[in-house]
C-alpha cells in the first residue's frame, strides 16, 4: 500500500476518508514506541473530552465488571492497563467516525471480537500486540467506508457475498474501482497505525484465502494472526491446515500457536 494507491482509490470514488482526532494520532505514536509513557498517554486521552467520555462510558459498562465506578482515564489505565485503554479509545473513535447504521452493527461487533482475539494471541506469541489489535479492528472498516459512500448500492453488492470476502473484493472493484481491503489500509495510514497493521489490513483477504504470508517478519506475524483469527471459526480441518501452514512459514512449532490460542479467555459479549 502506498500513498499513490490510496489517493487513486479515493479519487476514483470521490471518497473522503474520515480524519482521526488529533489526540488519537498522538496516542498511536505513543503506542508504537518501544515503551509507552503511561502518564503522557493519560494526558493525551484526557485532553480530548469526546474520547475520554466515551472511554469512561465503555469502561463502566457491565462488560468489564469492575468493582467500583471509574472516574478518570488514569483510573481506567490502572484497572485495565494502557493497551486495553488505548484499544477501547481507538475502537470508540473509529465507530464514531461513521454514521450509525443497522447494517454496520454486525461489522463493529466482529471488529471488537477479532481485535481482542488478535491482541491476546499476538501477546502470547511475543508479537506486537498493539499492531495486531489495531489490524483486527480496522480489517473490515473499508466496508463501512463504501457503505457510507453509497449505502443503497453497496448494500446490494454486500448481499451477494455476505460470507465470501474474496468474491466481495471482486464485486467492489467492478462497481467502484476500489475494494474494502485497499480502502481500509488507506484509513489505517491516515490514522497513524503501524506499517505492519496497514500491511495486514491491505492483504487480509488474500492472506486468509491463500495462507501465503508476505513482507518483512513483523508484517508476516500480524498477517498470520489475522489468518488464524479468520479460520478459527472455520471447520476443524480448515483451521488445522491454516495453523500448520502459518507455523511452517513463521518457522514456529505448531504447538506454540496452539498454546497461544488456548490462552484466550472465554468468549463474552463485547461492549456496544
Amino acid at each position: 500500500m502506498n500513498e499513490s494507491t490510496a489517493g487513486a482509490a479515493q479519487s476514483a470514488l470521490s471518497l473522503q476518508l474520515p480524519a482521526p482526532p488529533a489526540a488519537l494520532l498522538r496516542m498511536a505514536a505513543l503506542m508504537a514506541a518501544p515503551t509507552c509513557d503511561v502518564d503522557t498517554l493519560g494526558d493525551v486521552i484526557e485532553a480530548d473530552m469526546a474520547l475520554s467520555s466515551a472511554l469512561l462510558k465503555t469502561v463502566n459498562s457491565a462488560f468489564f465488571k469492575l468493582s467500583g465506578r471509574v472516574q478518570t482515564v488514569r483510573e481506567a489505565i490502572t484497572y485495565l492497563g494502557h493497551r486495553e485503554v488505548s484499544a477501547i479509545t481507538l475502537q470508540n473513535a473509529l465507530r464514531a467516525a461513521f454514521p450509525p447504521a443497522p447494517e454496520l452493527e454486525a461489522l463493529w461487533q466482529r471488529a471488537t471480537e477479532r481485535s481482542r482475539w488478535m491482541g491476546v494471541v499476538a501477546q502470547a506469541l511475543g508479537f506486537d500486540a498493539w499492531a495486531a489489535h489495531s489490524a483486527g479492528l480496522f480489517e473490515e472498516c473499508g466496508k463501512a467506508l463504501l457503505y457510507r459512500h453509497a449505502a443503497s448500492r453497496y448494500r446490494l453488492i454486500w448481499a451477494q457475498a455476505p460470507a465470501d470476502d474474496a468474491l466481495l473484493v471482486s464485486l467492489e472493484m467492478q462497481a467502484f474501482g476500489a475494494s474494502h481491503d485497499i480502502l481500509g489500509a488507506a484509513l489505517c495510514e491516515t490514522w497513524g497505525l503501524q506499517a505492519s497493521a496497514v500491511h495486514s489490513v491491505r492483504h487480509h483477504v488474500q492472506t486468509q484465502t491463500t495462507l501465503a504470508l508476505s513482507g518483512p517478519l513483523g508484517h508476516r506475524r500480524i498477517a498470520a494472526v489475522s489468518a488464524l483469527a479468520h479460520h478459527a471459526t472455520a471447520s476443524a480441518a480448515d483451521f488445522e491446515r491454516c495453523l500448520e501452514s502459518i507455523a511452517q512459514q513463521l518457522e514456529l512449532p505448531a504447538a506454540r500457536l496452539r498454546a497461544a490460542i488456548s490462552s484466550l479467555p472465554p468468549r463474552q459479549e463485547a461492549p456496544a
